[in-house]
Order: structure tokens, then sequence, then C-alpha cells
């Protein structure tokens, strides 16, 4: 069984007195798996998301797969307004700065909106969509790994399209 119980950094950054207890922090079952989400999200919500197979390493070359899927999820979402007329936002991830990844996005003419290092404030999937995904799967207890997934799916689709927008307004 996997418990998720999360705590968001705003919850870790209390300040207490040097006299004051530590605070305690209970794990019901601690998971010896991770599930790791990769979303895309525009204005209007979720554009392309998947789950990184288990034992899979983020790579250039895993990513670029990521990537391929991700076009044909913005062409079948757009595919009216298809002239190829989008960019990606992109931290410093090895992955994101790989040179393959690079040479993709160049072939595709994708182009990359670069994040300043050391400014995890301006991910938008930082600061907003993961805290707000894990705030909604709080004290939940899966029984499968594809229960987190099928659980992880269904918070992201009952996200308003209302939220996206102010996240975009915050960005």
């Amino acid at each position: 069984m996997f418990a998720y119980d999360p705590e968001t950094k705003v919850h870790s950054a209390e300040w207490h007195t040097s006299s004051s207890p530590r605070p305690k922090k209970s794990r019901h079952i601690k998971s010896k798996e991770k599930v790791i989400l990769i979303a895309f999200f525009d204005i209007d919500g979720v554009v392309h998301h998947e789950f990184v197979p288990p034992a899979q390493t983020v790579n250039g070359h895993f990513y670029v797969q990521v990537l391929q899927s991700l076009r044909d999820a913005v062409w079948r979402k757009w595919h009216d307004k298809w002239r190829g007329e989008w960019f990606l936002r992109h931290n410093n991830a090895p992955s994101h700065t790989s040179l393959f990844v690079q040479q993709f996005l160049a072939e595709k003419s994708i182009p990359v909106i670069t994040q300043p290092p050391y400014s995890k404030d301006l991910a938008p999937s930082d600061f907003w969509l993961f805290p707000t995904l894990k705030m909604g799967l709080k004290g939940m207890c899966f029984a499968t790994m594809e229960d987190i997934k099928l659980n992880v799916t269904a918070e992201l689709q009952r996200i308003p399209k209302e939220a996206f927008h102010w996240c975009f307004q915050q960005w």
C-alpha cells in the first residue's frame, strides 16, 4: 500500500525560537517507489502529461520522446489553428539542456524560453501545479502504482480553467 501525505515548502518553512521543540513529522508507510510526472500546460489547462516508467532515467534521449508526444498533443489540441506557433518554457534540468534535445528543438523549430539559473520561483509547475496536485492528494492511500497514476490524472482534470489563468497571471 502506498500512502501519500505531502508537506509543501510552505508547511516546512515555519519560524520557531531556538528553545521550541522540533516539529514532529509522521509518515504512515514510506514509499519504496516513485511516480514521476512530466506535465505541460498552457493558460487553458494541461496539454500533455505522462508518467516516467519505473527505473527510467529522464535523460536527453527519453525527453526527446516526451517532446515528440507533446508536439503531437499540441497539434491535436490546436489542429485548426496549427501553424507551429507555440513555445516551450524550460528550466535548466540536464535533460532540457542536452545537445540531443537542443538539436530536436532546432529541427522542429520549437522556440524555447529558458529560465535564469537558480530561479525556481519562475517555474509555474514548481510554485503552482505540483503543490496544487499535492494538496488534492493529501492523506490518500493507494494500493498500486496504477491507482496513483489514475488519481493524479483525475486530479489534473479537476483543476479548473480559471486556476490555470490565475497561475499565468502570477507568473
